[in-house]
Formats: structure tokens, sequence, C-alpha cells
């Protein structure tokens, strides 16, 4: 109602450090979700989960417990620059079909980058 009451145009909603298993707070995302279509059925939403690349196949987990909470639109991998393959990237794809929109490739802003499929699959399979 806030933003609302501004006349803001964008609202970006960071869920820093939350944890699927946290069913308390996973229930005040879902209640924030619900506020949000209630009060702007007609604003353009983009939902999407923060995934890091060492997280391994606990991030399937992660994104369905998120995904069933909150509607994801799509998935930020994060760490590709460093020793991580990103594997999960592959499974967390095909597991829940949602998209890989974004890639961050360090710690600056400029490293977040659209996700581009060939580079991320010449990085882990070089025959490619």
């Amino acid at each position: 109602q806030s933003a609302k009451a501004r006349g803001t145009e964008l609202l970006i909603v960071d869920t820093a450090g939350r944890l699927h298993t946290k069913k308390n707070l996973m229930d005040e995302l879902a209640k924030i979700r619900r506020v949000i279509d209630r009060e702007a059925p007609d604003a353009k939403l983009e939902t999407l989960l923060v995934i890091d690349a060492t997280t391994g196949q606990n991030g399937i987990i992660q994104v369905r417990a998120f995904n069933d909470s909150v509607a994801l639109t799509g998935i930020v991998i994060t760490k590709l620059d460093g020793n991580a393959k990103g594997g999960v990237a592959i499974a967390v794809a095909r597991e829940t079909g949602l998209p890989l929109v974004l890639a961050g490739l360090g710690e600056g802003a400029d490293d977040l980058q659209d996700f581009d499929r060939d580079l991320f699959l010449k990085a882990i399979l070089p025959e490619y």
C-alpha cells in the first residue's frame, strides 16, 4: 500500500536469507504475494529465486518450496564464476520447467547478465 500511495512503478521485495525449511517464514512470504496480487492485480510481476551454483541437488527442493509459496517466474543462478559448474541449473530447469533468466558471474552489478544457455553449456561441456 505504501508503494501504491507513493506512485511507485517498481517494487522489489528481497527475502534475503529466507530458508525453505522455515514454514512460518514461507507462510509469511506467501502472504506478501497474496497482498501484492490483491493490491496490484494488473501489475507485471517477476518472481525470481536466486540460487547459488554450489547448492547442489538441494536446489531442486528449494525451488519447489518457493514455487509452491509464490509462483516463481524464473531462476537467477549465482557464483558461476567460481569452481561450481552449476549443474544444479540444469536439474532445476528440467525438474521445474522454470527458465534460467540471469547468471551471476562475479560480485559487481555488471556481473549479473542474461542467462546464455549456449555459453553455459560450453562452460560445462567443452565439446558442446
